[in-house]
């Protein structure tokens, strides 16, 4: 009897079990999927974990994500692809590098010189002015990233993180989140990385350490934010709509 692969992606394993009940007709096209924090509750797991299942269940095409108003079921016959190729979700994505980096700022804070300091300044630099001409990609912000891991003169951990950004931008759940993400204009945070910077310069290892830690978990917050605040702005900008209706009919009177 052959064996059934099983995905040891958490997100996968959630969305296919919702992939399931929705081609079972647990639920119907058209129908409203339970809140975000109600799947969070039901699986036990992560509300980054139940985002990253719904991404993937949207790329797909099971469900369509209206909002403002919530993931709606597809029709399940009209779907294309599997879970299996939708590659590591973004926030997994964050989590092994806060694992990784965390322990990288705080090796480069005893190793640093101050030529390496020094590049760390002019790569801050180029992320400000990428961020005021609206460069996507964040080109800086990897260079950055990979210095630091440079410092530690490691090419097993410069490899390893290399690794890590090429996946930010070929995995389609990670491509698909972050263009979300930009579209809300949210930008490297330039304070968050002259934070770790100094620490380095500093030649302090806890503080490298927990500066790094901070500016990765601000990012996870972001990620989580902006699609909610998207979310939001298109209700507000409905809600508006319909309060200019209503005052245009009043003063038609």
């Amino acid at each position: 009897m052959p064996i059934q692969k099983k995905s040891n992606r958490l997100y996968q394993r959630v969305a296919d079990k919702l992939a399931r009940e929705i081609r079972s007709a647990k639920f119907v096209p058209g129908q409203r999927l339970p809140a975000e924090r109600d799947l969070a509750q039901r699986f036990d797991v992560s509300r980054p974990t139940i985002r990253e299942s719904i991404i993937a269940l949207e790329i797909i095409g099971l469900v369509e994500v209206r909002k403002g108003s919530g993931v709606y079921v597809l029709e399940s016959d009209k779907s294309e692809g599997d879970l299996e190729g939708l590659d590591i979700g973004p926030f997994e994505l964050i989590e092994a590098r806060m694992m990784l980096e965390g322990e990288i700022a705080a090796l480069a804070a005893k190793l640093a010189n101050r030529e390496q300091i020094a590049d760390l300044e002019k790569i801050l630099d180029d992320m400000d002015r990428e961020n005021r001409a609206g460069v996507s990609g964040e080109i800086a912000d990897r260079e950055f990233h990979l210095a630091i891991a440079q410092i530690t003169d490691n090419s097993a951990v410069v490899s390893a993180l290399e690794h890590l950004w090429d996946v930010r931008y070929h995995s389609p759940l990670c491509i698909r989140l972050l263009n979300q993400v930009r579209a809300t204009g949210v930008k490297p945070i330039i304070d968050e990385h002259r934070q770790i910077v100094d620490s380095i310069a500093s030649g302090d290892p806890d503080a490298a350490r927990a500066a790094m830690h901070g500016h990765l978990t601000k990012v996870t917050q972001s990620l989580l934010e902006a699609t909610e605040v998207d979310a939001v702005r298109r209700a507000r900008a409905e809600v508006e709509k319909q309060r200019r209706r209503f005052s245009a009919g009043v003063t038609s009177e």
